[in-house]
């Protein structure tokens, strides 16, 4: 019997119809390169595997990965034991398919990590706190639009697949959850740009939620440099949408 561990983050998932619902939503193939994050008890990896040869799982608790091991033969299942935040996810080749019942505690930061392989990524498939999808596929002039929803949209397109109460979980969290997958977009859908000079225009826009964007962005362009890209100085940054961000990074390019 494992007991869940708060500093994991573990919550893990009981619901049969929900599980069902995930497998089917990803459609595993075999000769597919699929990883699961975060496979605790195994509740998404043994329906997988019953599609698949073989699986990758990157787990950080030591205890699931030796029950893992005992549970399938490395042939089959091949266990990462590392932290996904750290963990090289280009190491295991292109095109692929990323799972996960992520832990709430490490989501967003996760979701930056996994940022920086979208071109590897054929799609990612997560189960997420809602707040977060609801921050995810935001639109511009909500409360919910901001760094996350930027950076993640600039990428990838997103499809909310179904909601999931506490019950579906052991033990149950405090709040709803739901699952989303995402699909990077293809280059000629990305407008080209140096990333790192948008990561920071992004950042910093959205550092003080409640100062203008003269006060957050006023280090990087004059006044002058607004009125060019007719961009009201006196927004907050959750005005803006996508294309805004772009034309700000490209126009600090030309600078």
């Amino acid at each position: 019997m494992h007991t869940p561990r708060k500093r994991f983050g573990q919550n893990f998932l009981i619901d049969d119809g929900v599980i069902h619902a995930i497998v089917n939503a990803i459609r595993p193939q075999p000769g597919e390169t699929v990883v699961e994050i975060g496979p605790g008890l195994g509740a998404l990896t043994r329906p997988l595997l019953e599609g698949l040869p073989h699986l990758h799982a990157v787990e950080l608790d030591r205890d699931i990965v030796a029950r893992l091991a005992r549970a399938w033969p490395a042939e089959r299942l091949t266990v990462h034991s590392c932290d996904a935040l750290k963990f090289d996810f280009g190491s295991l080749g292109r095109d692929l398919r990323i799972i996960g019942n992520l832990p709430y505690n490490i989501s967003t930061p996760l979701l930056f990590h996994l940022l920086g392989y979208a071109a590897q990524i054929r799609d990612m498939t997560f189960m997420l706190q809602k707040e977060v999808v609801e921050r995810m596929v935001a639109t511009p002039a909500t409360s919910d639009y901001g760094r996350l929803s930027v950076m993640l949209q600039r990428r990838f397109h997103m499809e909310w697949l179904l909601d999931v109460p506490p019950a579906a979980f052991d033990p149950p969290p405090k709040v709803d959850s739901a699952v989303v997958r995402l699909i990077p977009k293809t280059p000629a859908e990305i407008a080209p740009l140096d990333e790192t000079l948008f990561a920071r225009v992004v950042a910093a826009a959205f550092s003080q939620r409640r100062k203008t964007l003269r006060n957050t962005l006023g280090g990087m362009l004059k006044p002058a440099d607004f009125a060019a890209l007719g961009i009201d100085a006196g927004l907050r940054a959750e005005a803006l949408p996508l294309q805004d961000y772009e034309r700000i990074a490209r126009c600090l390019m030309k600078a």
